[in-house]
């Protein structure tokens, strides 16, 4: 359990305690919340509650807390437990269950952090969806890796986690990429065809057709055009698509569905969304079109589901239909998505969409990520696929590698703009955070490689010899972990391991300082046994939320 799970669990329970012997009054609920103090001189941990409980008590919150205190039941935890003014209960952890940690641990090896919390919840984590017209480019990235870091601490929070791409093989993007290629197959064929007005610009398609014209030969040349622009386009999506998944493989992205667009047109979700919503009263028509009537849910202008003629859905119609799919026939509880800041608009559609499927709209969340700059030097860059200016995601990553790219896109909360400094991603010393993290865990390494190579065993260490105030410093930041889990699950922030590394990695620093872990001395053996099972403890720890944040933990650097 953790820590503050257990004291809020005690409190609770001393203080029904106490309100069934009459020592406390009657109350109304009053949450427990378990808090850090910021100074060490009040304890480890932190209650308000008798602060919150004086005006429904009628006393004051200093008796309150006594009250509390009074039953509070024993555990091996609780070193010291004490009303500080105006009403806070404050904690410290005992000295021996501090020691005993670092056992426990060692003895839950690479599951360490992990919790119950989510008990199961079913949630979808949709994020990159990126039109497969083309490759990644570097805007792309910073939602790849904020998403697969939030499955990542949402699996590790004891939820049921599927990752998905929604891959858009339907609609106008698409038809523009088919007549695109085909276009650019035929001018490589060495035909005189106009490339379409709206078409996508970038070398990449160039490159492409190349390839299927010397793969396949001409044969789409002497095809009619209304057979070889459907024929091309699937072969074209398939290798950007494979594109696609390799440069997210190489950036440590991978995902349990890759969703068809066309799917909810041939297999009736789009269908049984429309008549849902036509049932509901949510469906007008105007205009030869038909609209989503989202002014009646409180938007401010209804929007085009179908289009007039054969114009067909819309982006937003297939988007409806595939909530509908993720809500009602999956029946997931919470849906996710990371989106660009571009689709802020959005956002309170879909929420309209979810209340008029009938779904309570808080399954839906929608988490919006800011724009990245990048600098090398003093040269910024924009990027456009369609006029083909393009740096890719791939690029990013063999410059710098996928290490930095994670951790420096997970070290700022997503709805924060961010720069992206390349030479600092790249350097090799403390300043770089991603080296200064990665290094505390190689050097963990070199630590337990000594004392193997010394033929110093130490798994009959005692960890009761555990004593120096650093050493407590950094177990206390190593029992932290699962806490950080659970907060970075509940406010689905990911960017708490990032800052949690580097406590840990800045705890280690400090722990070095001023404690030999390996001594050259017999009469030390003892200690050091002690001391190498702490750093065991300690790159468990590290190794485990490196690779919640999708990154490798090097044993030499």
């Amino acid at each position: 359990m953790r820590t503050t799970a257990l004291l809020a669990s005690l409190i609770t329970n001393a203080l029904a305690e106490a309100q069934a012997r009459g020592t406390l009054p009657p109350s109304g609920k009053a949450g427990v919340v378990i808090e850090k103090p910021q100074h060490a001189e009040h304890g480890d941990y932190s209650c308000s509650l008798p602060l919150k409980l004086a005006r429904a008590m009628q006393m004051s919150p200093a008796a309150i807390g006594q009250g509390i205190l009074d039953h509070l039941a024993d555990h091996e935890a609780v070193g010291s437990s004490w009303v500080a003014p105006p009403g806070f209960i404050n904690f410290s952890l005992s000295v021996e269950w501090l020691q005993a940690q670092v056992e426990a641990i060692r003895a839950a090896g690479g599951r360490y952090g992990t919790t119950s919390d989510g008990s199961g919840e079913r949630v979808q984590v949709e994020f990159v969806s990126v039109n497969p017209t083309g490759p990644l480019h570097v805007g792309h990235a910073r939602g790849a890796v904020i998403g697969s870091g939030l499955a990542n601490v949402l699996e590790a929070a004891g939820y049921d986690v599927q990752r998905e791409y929604y891959v858009n093989d339907a609609g106008n993007q698409m038809r523009a990429f088919c007549e695109s290629l085909y276009a650019r197959y035929m001018q490589a064929a060495g035909h005189d065809v106009p490339f379409p007005e709206a078409g996508y610009q970038g070398d990449y398609l160039k490159e492409m057709a190349a390839e299927l014209l010397e793969e396949e030969g001409d044969r789409f040349a002497s095809m009619p055009r209304v057979d070889a622009v459907p024929e091309l386009g699937r072969i074209g999506l398939e290798q950007t698509l494979g594109g696609i998944k390799t440069d997210l493989e190489a950036l440590g992205v991978w995902y349990d569905e890759w969703f068809s667009e066309q799917t909810l047109l041939d297999e009736g979700d789009f269908d049984a969304a429309m008549s849902l919503l036509e049932k509901e009263g949510f469906l007008v028509d105007r205009g030869g079109a038909r609209w989503f009537a989202s002014t009646q849910l409180g938007e401010e202008k209804d929007n085009v589901v179908i289009r007039s003629g054969e114009g067909g859905p819309t982006y937003f119609g297939t988007d409806i239909a595939y909530h509908y799919n993720k809500l009602k026939r999956r029946g997931f509880d919470r849906v996710i998505n990371v989106w660009g800041a571009d689709h802020h608009g959005h956002v309170a559609r879909m929420k309209a969409v979810a209340a008029a499927l009938d779904e309570d709209p808080d399954r839906l969340t929608v988490i919006l990520n800011q724009i990245v700059s990048f600098k090398s030097g003093e040269e910024t860059a924009r990027f456009s696929k369609r006029e083909g200016v393009m740096v890719t995601l791939r690029d990013l990553v063999d410059e710098v590698g996928a290490d930095a790219c994670r951790f420096t896109f997970l070290s700022r909360s997503a709805e924060s703009q961010m720069e992206f400094d390349l030479e600092l991603a790249k350097r090799q010393s403390s300043e770089n955070p991603v080296y200064y993290v990665q290094y505390a865990h190689a050097r963990l390494c070199s630590i337990l490689r000594t004392a193997k190579e010394r033929n110093l065993a130490f798994e009959d260490g005692d960890v009761g010899l555990l004593e120096h105030p650093r050493e407590f410093e950094l177990i206390r930041q190593l029992t932290a972990l699962p806490e950080v889990v659970c907060t970075a699950a509940e406010r689905l922030e990911p960017h708490h391991l990032a800052h949690y590394a580097m406590e840990l990695a800045r705890a280690l620093q400090r722990y070095y300082e001023e404690c030999r872990v390996v001594s050259g001395v017999a009469e030390d053996e003892a200690v050091s046994k002690a001391r190498l099972k702490l750093a065991d403890a300690a790159r468990i720890v590290l190794e485990r939320t490196l690779s919640l944040m999708g990154m490798s933990a090097p044993e030499r650097m």
